[in-house]
């Protein structure tokens, strides 16, 4: 059985790389790390232009109706490119939220506004996925949420935003909702947004159409999967550069590149992550058609690539040597985006733990 990308992801991967690599060349990544813009509006509207924000939408809510999968490929070329922009959360997060596990009315309000890049979303599920931190942790009570959520994603400038509480619930909250604060994370990747939220009897709306405790098990699993290919693209970037570099740069009269010593660690970059690329794209395909493995692949993606990813983006700025530290190559986006993308919604340690538990290999948390 061949097992690949259709014609269709191709041309919708190329197509969002070409975008991307016009709109978010690095000169505007400096350019928008340095104003603290995490959503910068030019790529947000060219991303909406192509129809991302769309793409887990149903068709009858003005979307494309795509899988996890085509995500995944989108999340690939955004990691290529640090891309400063909301996506997983938006585009990904909470059309996944709405339509498990949102009313009619609610659908009918966001889904279309969601597909048309109108409306922007956040995600505060980081203490159901990743374990709550001292202090940390929502209640909901007769209707209103209090409380503190650390790392949510994308939800500065969002609209709306889903949030999970202590007991596993989902509730969708404004994002200027009367009683919110919001305040903004600093951490050492300067392309993607985090924020702490805490809620002061703010009002919520349940998501409670469907079965909250398995849709907030897909948003984890398809969050996870798209952190995966996220650094996959990041670390197929600077795996690029290495070489390019590797075959410009001379030291005693040769470039580097043909040192053995450089080769290998070229090689070796390559047939690490490599592997990773289906192993994402199994976690795809398994979200949108065999819900008993999807939450298995997904942490087995996340875990593997969150380590891969780590050793390419210390190998390849290793290629670089000195330069390789410095703001003018760059390098340090990529590298920062996977070290982020290593501890959002659970780091290896504990997506490897719950992998094992799912196999029946260790006792569940």
């Amino acid at each position: 059985m061949e097992f690949g990308l259709s014609e269709d992801q191709k041309l919708l991967q190329e197509s969002i790389g070409g975008t991307l690599e016009k709109v978010s060349p690095l000169e505007r990544v400096r350019e928008a790390a340095d104003k603290g813009e995490t959503q910068a509006a030019d790529i947000v509207r060219a991303l909406a232009e192509l129809g991302v924000y769309g793409m887990m939408v149903p068709e009858e809510h003005g979307g494309l109706g795509l899988g996890l999968l085509d995500a995944a490929l989108v999340a690939e070329m955004l990691g290529r490119h640090v891309a400063p922009a909301g996506f997983i959360a938006t585009a990904v997060m909470a059309p996944i939220a709405l339509a498990g596990a949102g009313s009619k009315a609610q659908q009918e309000a966001w889904l279309a506004k969601l597909a048309s890049g109108e409306a922007k979303a956040g995600a505060a599920i980081a203490e159901a996925a990743s374990g709550a931190r001292e202090g940390a942790g929502v209640t909901a009570t007769g209707g209103k949420l209090s409380g503190k959520s650390l790392f949510a994603l994308e939800a500065e400038e969002a609209d709306i935003i889903i949030v999970a509480d202590k007991a596993g619930g989902l509730h969708l909250v404004k994002g200027d909702a009367k009683g919110l604060t919001k305040v903004k994370l600093t951490s050492i990747d300067l392309t993607r947004g985090l924020t702490e939220l805490q809620f002061d009897n703010v009002e919520a709306e349940p998501l409670s159409s469907g079965d909250a405790a398995v849709t907030l098990r897909r948003l984890t699993d398809a969050g996870r999967v798209m952190l995966a290919a996220d650094t996959l693209g990041a670390g197929w970037m600077m795996i690029e550069k290495a070489v390019a570099y590797a075959g410009e740069r001379k030291q005693f009269g040769r470039v580097i590149g043909s040192f053995q010593a450089v080769k290998h660690m070229c090689a070796e970059m390559a047939s690490e992550l490599e592997p990773c690329r289906s192993l994402i794209w199994y976690a795809g395909h398994a979200f949108d058609t065999m819900p008993e493995e999807a939450s298995l692949m997904a942490a087995h993606a996340k875990a593997l690539t969150s380590e891969v990813g780590r050793f390419v983006a210390r190998t390849a700025t290793e290629v670089h040597g000195g330069m390789g530290f410095t703001d003018l190559l760059g390098l340090h986006y990529w590298f920062k985006r996977i070290g982020l993308n290593r501890q959002l919604l659970g780091s290896p340690e504990r997506v490897r733990h719950e992998a094992a538990a799912l196999q029946g290999w260790v006792a569940a948390d």
